[in-house]
């Protein structure tokens, strides 16, 4: 045996006593994994196997249930005799973005998922609940869980690639724990991860409020050699291999970045303690993705990375809503116009009723006025140069140009309206839509790529921080 390859043995033996003991008295961690498929009208789950992965459960202990309500499902660990309910989380998920695409009308399609939770000491039933249209839950898959049967999965292969730690504060079990994906950075640029994913790791406690909970966050990274550098990207003809499926043109949005191979990603992201998933893509070209409770993906090197990296984690962690809606969709309009259950866009049926009321001054209109006419006019001219230059594949420099022309002159009009720039109100447009939802202020990281978010979407991200701490 070389000797860096046991050298990197021991570091994985070391690094798995490591985390035994900061989670000492930690159950195991199950995960369960199960097929989601169907088409615009029907669905259907199927179970495909039970794991107990190589590491203790990472999570609070004394937070097992879900209070934020968020999520188009909820999941449950319940005592099938008294239905009490042991442990829950709520999520999203690549199939439910799916069967609202038009794709969904013509044809059926299946995609591989995951729940994990600690390991419970009697047979438990896992329920899963969609949402439904009045905002509630409603069962829609229920299936009986032994975590002691024999054909349980214990047996794993060994991690592919050193587990690195960028930002450790503490126990697993005490702390926010994510972990960085690398994606197309080969084995001669493993260095070049690991700077990249200190760097977004850097980026992301610049914002509020990580800036002030960074303390309350493990960030660990792990790298799979690519054997070709660079991501998946069929629409420009790049076309590369990635053990968790990571490919742009997701849903045909050719800046979509998503991973469809979720077992390939499970069996990699085991060997590490984490709760939330950031893929960094090793590519230049604009790009990124956030599901809640599954992953966010970023172009790491892309110049607008870093807002990338923090933009589409909102997403992934606190299931915020995209505010912005002059660039084009891949979803089909939703029925009638229901009131979002992401916490940072609403549809305004009750503007006394506004779900971030309590922040509102009673002096401020609502809805509230902002310079939407001449927003919209610079974006029509501006989404149209954006679509000509991947068009004609220019140079990924003139795409950034534009980028950083086009926040430059939203900063400016903005700043002419200083009685409403940072003001919490209800402003038009948002989720997709120019007219029928509404964002609370003027500007945030998930309308434009400003550098804060807004109030509504810093609480929203303080609460779900305090589901996974001490806080």
């Amino acid at each position: 045996m070389k000797l860096s390859v046991l050298k990197f043995l021991i570091y994985v033996i070391l690094l798995t006593l490591s985390v035994t003991v900061l989670a000492r008295g930690q159950p195991a961690t199950v995960r369960v994994d199960y097929y989601h498929g169907g088409n615009a009208d029907f669905e259907m789950f199927s179970l495909h196997q039970v794991v107990v992965e190589p590491l203790p459960w990472p999570g609070n202990p004394d937070k097992p249930l879900d209070t934020t309500g968020r999520g188009h499902f909820m999941f449950q660990i319940e005592d099938p005799e008294s239905g009490n309910v042991l442990f829950s989380r709520g999520y999203s998920s690549i199939f439910q973005e799916w069967q609202s695409t038009g794709e969904a009308g013509e044809m059926n399609r299946s995609f591989h998922e995951s729940v994990r939770f600690p390991k419970p000491d009697q047979p438990v039933r896992l329920r899963i609940l969609k949402r439904n249209q009045a905002q509630g839950f409603d069962s829609v898959w229920t299936a009986d869980i032994d975590t002691d049967d024999m054909l349980v999965v214990r047996a794993h292969a060994p991690a592919p690639a050193q587990v690195r730690e960028i930002h450790i504060s503490g126990a697993p079990s005490d702390k926010v724990d994510l972990v960085l994906l690398g994606d197309g950075y080969t084995a001669a640029e493993a260095d070049k991860f690991v700077a990249d994913a200190r760097r977004l790791t850097a980026a992301l406690f610049t914002y509020s409020p990580f800036k002030e909970r960074a303390d309350d966050f493990n960030v660990w990274a792990i790298n799979p050699p690519a054997t070709e550098s660079g991501v998946n990207r069929p629409s420009n003809g790049t076309f590369r291999f990635s053990p968790s499926g990571t490919t742009y043109d997701a849903f045909r949005a050719e800046r979509y970045v998503l991973a469809f191979d979720n077992l390939g990603m499970r069996r990699i992201l085991q060997n590490t303690p984490y709760e939330f998933i950031i893929i960094l893509g090793n590519s230049k070209t604009y790009g990124g993705g956030g599901i809640f409770g599954l992953y966010s993906t970023v172009a790491a090197d892309s110049d607008w990375s870093e807002y990338l990296f923090v933009h589409e984690f909102g997403h992934h962690f606190a299931a915020l809503a995209d505010e912005y809606y002059t660039s084009d969709a891949v979803y089909e309009p939703t029925a009638g116009r229901p009131e979002p259950w992401e916490p940072n866009v609403t549809a305004l049926h009750d503007p006394a009723a506004l779900k971030w009321g309590e922040l509102v001054h009673e002096r401020t209109a609502i809805p509230t006025g902002w310079p939407k006419e001449a927003f919209e006019a610079f974006q029509r001219e501006n989404q149209a140069r954006r679509a000509q230059l991947r068009a004609e594949n220019r140079p990924e420099s003139e795409m950034n140009q534009l980028f950083t022309d086009e926040q430059k002159w939203v900063n400016e009009l903005f700043a002419g309206y200083p009685a409403t720039n940072s003001v919490v109100g209800a402003f038009e447009g948002a989720n997709y839509q120019a007219t029928g939802y509404f964002r609370s202020e003027m500007n945030c990281t998930m309308f434009t790529r400003h550098d804060h978010f807004c109030r509504v979407c810093s609480d929203a991200l303080e609460e779900m921080i305090d589901l996974y701490t001490g806080g």
